[in-house]
């Protein structure tokens, strides 16, 4: 779901910086915990994010790689791992056999874990940074009304990438229908998680994407099945490589990433569809039962520091609920309108809720069956057809050929 801000855009940034005076000076990190409290004890977190949603060292000049800086900072060693979807992490951890210290989901699966008492409640004394310098427009969510268990780490919205060269301009790329355009026959990628494809489906035919109604998730369900023949993949990570390569010409993702995607293929383009679309929040959690709370919880209050929210950000894209990157961020960046939308797009959205039980286990049989569904393609039943008639003749030529030799 998730990958670094574009290098190219970024070099293009930095660029453009050096020709205007800089807005303030790049901040340090803070006094607001004791950092060295766990210094010299052999303590480990095992952090588990999405791919690429960090900053790491590329290589490039001044490049911070967030991890590392934190165990210098600290000397606790990060443990990191990736997974690509919601629903990964949360069989992951559903299923046991793992153990982990922060993760960072989604606010609708979040929610879903607080339900299932899969979260730890955090003490925020132990994170100051939430209080201070988190925007309150964050806080007190409905994933998390309570403001017990997560912390915002990014937020965004999902929109609708495609290749200029491959999409015809007199077709409308403002809708989701263009999804299901039989024009993008296999040139069209699809999520390959049930929550965003449905809300996509959703949208598509009018329902709110947090849609209990059976008929209407049903309905949803049939124009996925409907549009399994023209998808080409359905992916996560692997939009990248697709989109950017040329490889399809249409697919829905999230907006930070379409920064990317775009900074490293500039046919790419992004368009937020008038039937409206999710608006996301990704938020830092402490799973039931991890093993080193605190450290964890001092891990998120540094995430929450100026200095390392701006670096993450300005590596991954992604748009900021930290109340004082923006300041420090380049007029490029803050004022992209993907990033950091106008209120009128703003209001055209919808959030994730945490749907009930019953809807879950609904959309989840659903969607296994739209994956399973049968992908015969348009042609398949005449080629078949034709092959059992060439059969058929065949069979009656050499029975022809038995009785002329009087077998």
């Amino acid at each position: 779901m998730k990958k670094r801000f574009s290098a190219l855009l970024l070099t293009a940034i930095i660029g453009a910086s050096m020709l205007m005076p800089v807005s303030a000076d790049e901040p340090e990190y803070s006094d607001s915990v004791d950092w060295n409290k766990f210094r010299g004890q052999n303590v480990t977190i095992n952090v588990y994010n999405w791919g690429e949603y960090i900053s790491v060292d590329d290589g490039t000049e001044g490049a911070y790689d967030t991890n590392r800086e934190f165990e210098e900072l600290t000397g606790i060693k990060v443990n990191y791992t990736n997974f690509a979807s919601n629903e990964e992490l949360y069989a992951k951890l559903k299923n046991g056999g793992s153990s982990y210290d922060v993760i960072i989901p989604s606010d609708y699966m979040i929610a879903r874990m607080i339900n299932e008492d899969m979260l730890e409640k955090l003490d925020f004394s132990n994170i100051p940074n939430y209080a201070n310098l988190i925007m309150d427009k964050f806080k007190g969510m409905e994933y998390d009304p309570t403001e017990e268990y997560s912390v915002p780490y990014t937020w965004g919205m999902v929109g609708l990438i495609y290749n200029t060269t491959l999409v015809d301009e007199e077709d409308d790329v403002g809708s989701w229908s263009i999804l299901w355009n039989e024009k993008y026959a296999n040139d069209i990628l699809m999520f390959s998680n049930s929550r965003d494809a449905f809300a996509i489906a959703c949208k598509y035919l009018g329902y709110s994407m947090n849609t209990t109604d059976e008929k209407e998730l049903r309905s949803a369900a049939s124009a996925l099945t409907d549009q399994k023949l023209l998808v080409q993949a359905y992916v996560m990570d692997e939009i990248f490589d697709k989109m950017t390569g040329g490889e399809a010409a249409l697919a829905p993702y999230y907006a930070g990433d379409a920064i990317t995607m775009i900074g490293d293929n500039p046919d790419l383009a992004y368009s937020v569809p008038r039937e409206g679309t999710n608006l996301f929040v990704d938020a830092m959690c402490v799973p039931k039962g991890a093993k080193n709370k605190e450290a964890a919880e001092m891990y998120i209050n540094f995430m929450c520091e100026t200095k390392t929210a701006l670096k993450n950000i300005e590596y991954i894209g992604y748009s900021t609920p930290q109340k004082e990157v923006p300041e420090y961020l380049d007029p490029e960046l803050a004022e992209n309108p993907i990033s950091y939308p106008s209120d009128d797009v703003l209001a055209n959205t919808e959030a994730f809720i945490a749907l009930p039980n019953s809807t879950t286990k609904l959309m989840d049989q659903l969607w296994t069956s739209i994956l399973s569904a049968n992908e015969t393609a348009p042609w398949t039943v005449p080629v078949f057809l034709v092959a059992c008639l060439a059969l058929s003749i065949s069979i009656n030529v050499i029975r022809a050929r038995k009785k002329k030799h009087g077998n």
